[in-house]
């Protein structure tokens, strides 16, 4: 994987509470602490942070939820809220090499999308140990359980512009996740694996080794089982935004 990796995880419009909202993270941060040590503890940025501390310590739902409020979008005029965009934000665990969490949730306009990513170091010891197919089953596993999105993957920027993905479609990365809702995972070649994630949909890792954009073979391998969820209906994004005209 290259420095432009990422984890994500999205859905369609879900009108939540900041409270609501605020605890699917906190869920999420509960989750991902058993998937590495590095995600013992997370911060916010701010002024003031304690001496020490790379930014303001995540303690409790109430520290999420004040972090939900902050990150409302706002119109340009009056500063007025608007409410039907819902909530943007993140945290982050480190001062160098530091893993970043964004979340885009409460979003309820029809066209509306909200997501979760996760962005790894670029480099140093706590990359390679995230980087293996199995840290980041449970990664997405942690996403997944959290915030139950529509689909999910781990994949990076290189991959998704060989592959030819669109914003209105499903990604499928070295680790893809669908839900149940889009509809049923169809057979899919070697060495692809697909395992169930509780009821609400299913894994598949492409690979047990790590692909890159590099390897035309894990591109087209990536390609291949693009087109085979396609051809199941499991590619069309719901509530996907127009493409430009």
């Amino acid at each position: 994987m290259r420095k432009n990796d990422f984890v994500g995880a999205y859905w369609g419009p879900r009108q939540e509470t900041p409270r609501a909202c605020a605890q699917r993270a906190e869920l999420c941060l509960r989750l991902l602490a058993e998937c590495d040590p590095s995600f013992a503890q997370w911060y916010r940025v701010g002024k003031k942070a304690p001496p020490g501390l790379p930014g303001h310590p995540i303690r409790e739902v109430d520290d999420l939820e004040r972090l939900m409020l902050s990150g409302r979008n706002r119109s340009s005029v009056g500063r007025k809220v608007i409410e039907d965009l819902g909530f943007l934000t993140g945290v982050f665990n480190a001062r160098k090499e530091d893993t970043r969490l964004e979340f885009h949730c409460g979003v309820y306009f029809p066209e509306g999308h909200n997501f979760c990513l996760l962005d790894p170091p670029t480099r140093g010891p706590v990359r390679e140990r995230l980087l293996s197919a199995p840290v980041l089953a449970r990664i997405v596993t942690c996403l997944v359980t959290a915030w139950e999105p529509d689909y999910a993957m781990v994949t990076s920027i290189e991959m998704m512009d060989l592959v030819g993905t669109r914003a209105s479609e499903v990604s499928v990365g070295w680790l893809t996740y669908v839900s149940r809702r889009l509809g049923t995972v169809p057979p899919l070649p070697a060495p692809v694996r697909i395992e169930p994630v509780g009821t609400q949909g299913w894994l598949l890792t492409l690979s047990p080794e790590r692909m890159t954009a590099d390897n035309p073979e894990h591109v087209a391998l990536t390609a291949r089982v693009r087109e085979l969820l396609d051809r199941a209906g499991l590619i069309a994004r719901p509530h996907a935004p127009r493409e430009p005209s």
